[in-house]
């Protein structure tokens, strides 16, 4: 119980962590406006799905899925239309002389990635309180 309770925690962790990573990605390329397919930067996306196990004594009672933390499902591109900005002296400005800039909102971007900061600290709580629970149990039996 312990273990999958850590497991869990871990999981969390580990998403929230690569969620932090792709947003410090898309805050990096903001101003992006020319990338190696010829196209501003697109706004990337990480979509967080819950992960079941099934243990070994899931399958001695028959229960399957068990709540095994979250896995991240997908990095995927935000198919929003970029921003157009007027700059016809701008080596990447279209015939009308308009700029097109990522769809990436810094606004946005931060608020994200102070809910994946709350979620990362709120499992590493969740981490030590087992961890304390365990090494208590342990010290009973001394």
């Amino acid at each position: 119980m312990f273990l999958n309770s850590l497991n869990i925690s871990g999981s969390g962790l580990t998403a929230q962590r690569l969620r932090m990573d792709v947003i410090s990605q898309n805050l990096a390329n903001v101003d992006t406006t020319n990338g190696p397919n010829g196209e501003p930067y697109r706004r990337k996306t990480v979509t967080l799905t819950e992960r079941t196990q099934t243990t070994f004594s899931g399958y001695l009672d028959k229960l399957e899925g068990q709540p095994g933390g979250v896995e991240v499902s997908e990095i995927g591109e935000d198919p929003t239309d970029f921003k157009l900005k007027y700059d016809p002296g701008n080596p990447d400005a279209d015939e009308q002389g308009y700029v097109h800039l990522p769809n990436v909102d810094t606004v946005t971007e931060m608020t994200d990635l102070m809910e994946a900061s709350k979620s990362y600290s709120a499992n590493i709580m969740a981490f030590n309180a087992v961890k304390g629970m365990a090494v208590t149990a342990l010290e009973i039996g001394k």
